[in-house]
């Protein structure tokens, strides 16, 4: 084997300085700055997700109280009418002064029609 078959690195001498290599550490900083800016952006993207999820919840919420609104509107409507207290009161299975109860038993069932 020749001596141009490979490189034999000289020996430094005692109390020289050893040599930076620039192009090594800035790849080094290049990516330590990358992940710099990714961690920032892992709370931001955090917060919209929840947000994103939270606003479907609420407009589940927002349909359930609309509905909610419209059946108790169309009640207090019904409750404007000035029959509507005695109706009532007669679902609930009160009778009113002057009237009488009365309960009926043994009646025919109808016959089922197919």
């Amino acid at each position: 084997m020749s001596a141009r078959a490979y490189r034999v690195s000289p020996r430094r001498q005692a109390g020289r300085r050893t040599r930076i290599h620039w192009d090594r550490l800035g790849r080094i900083a290049l990516v330590l700055v990358f992940f710099a800016i990714l961690f920032s952006y892992i709370s931001p993207a955090t917060n919209f997700f929840d947000a994103w999820r939270g606003s479907h919840s609420t407009d589940a919420q927002l349909q359930a109280l609309q509905q909610e609104h419209k059946r108790l509107a169309a009640k207090a409507a019904s409750l404007k009418d000035p029959n509507a207290e005695a109706e009532e009161a007669r679902r609930m299975g009160m009778v009113l002064e002057g009237e009488g109860s009365f309960v009926v038993k043994d009646l025919p069932r109808a016959p089922h029609s197919h």
